[in-house]
């Protein structure tokens, strides 16, 4: 597969990702339980699992490593962790409904961040712009 292609499908696989949580954070946010539909519960996983399978292919293809020559994929990597354990918070460990708010809004900036690594080739994101 060409360069152009992995890049094309991990980004598709990013965009489905962050509107496959905003929609599930949207219906999570009053209450959890609203997820009851188990393609909400199981599509966001194949979806991330081959987003990461595209972005590891990505960077064995073009030999990134991101302990030595390529920081703006360490602080990716990084910030999808914080992404995953805040987002779980939006979505089903949030005890009350602001919890819950304020961890799908973080989730939102951290994956705004991880899009501007991305874009910038920088762990300051977008304010190297």
């Amino acid at each position: 597969m060409s360069y152009l292609a992995l890049k094309h499908a991990h980004m598709m696989f990013a965009i489905i990702s962050i509107v496959l949580f905003m929609l599930r954070a949207w219906l999570a946010v009053p209450s959890p339980a609203r997820i009851n539909n188990k393609l909400l519960k199981i599509l966001p996983h194949i979806n991330d699992t081959l987003l990461l399978i595209f972005g590891i292919w990505l960077a064995v293809s073009l030999k990134f490593n991101p302990l030595e020559n390529s920081p703006w994929l360490a602080a990716k990597i990084i910030g999808l962790v914080l992404y995953i354990i805040v987002g779980t918070i939006a979505i089903k460990r949030g005890k009350t409904r602001g919890q819950r708010l304020m961890a799908a809004l973080a989730s939102i900036a951290i994956f705004s961040y991880i899009y501007g690594a991305a874009v910038t080739k920088s762990p300051l994101s977008w304010l190297v712009l």
